[in-house]
């Protein structure tokens, strides 16, 4: 078992030094979906929900959403991003959400691409709530990233 990076020698939490890393150009891609029923997909995808078009809205939450990820999640570091896209795309079931960031610099942006995902699943089931409750969010996860020490990941899929 791997050594735990934000947890010191006597098991208290700390953010990690990247002072010493190189900079370098890193970009991670996370997806997610939100299950729903035909109707609300239908709702979703008209761009006539009562609060706005969900699918723009959504994107433009997971972009806020990958900018503020180091005032969410307690140790990671805070990064200049140069670019953050989210596209939210019907599929069979619901709307399927990807995102993709990018940076250069002495860290990964796994956490960024996660958290721009999570943040436009939680962004529809809040647009859609009026017509739907049930909705499951599922799937939120890394599909891959590029750069740094430990270098590329693929998630199988």
């Amino acid at each position: 078992m791997s050594k735990l990076t934000h947890i010191d020698s006597e098991g208290r939490a700390r953010m990690v030094d990247v002072s010493d890393k190189p900079a370098t150009a890193r970009e991670a891609v996370a997806s997610g979906f939100v299950r729903m029923s035909p109707e609300t997909l239908a709702l979703a995808v008209s761009g006539s929900g009562r609060k706005g078009d969900v699918r723009a809205v959504a994107e433009l939450a997971g972009v806020m959403a990958a900018k503020k990820t180091s005032d969410l999640i307690p140790l990671c570091h805070p990064l200049a991003l140069s670019k953050v896209v989210v596209e939210v795309e019907p599929a069979e079931g619901g709307l399927a959400v990807t995102a993709r960031v990018k940076t250069t610099g002495p860290t990964g942006v796994e956490m960024e691409a996660l958290t721009a995902a999570s943040v436009t699943c939680l962004t529809i089931y809040d647009m859609l709530k009026a017509a739907e409750k049930g909705m499951v969010i599922e799937a939120v996860r890394l599909l891959e990233k590029t750069g740094g020490k430990s270098g590329d990941w693929v998630a199988e899929r």
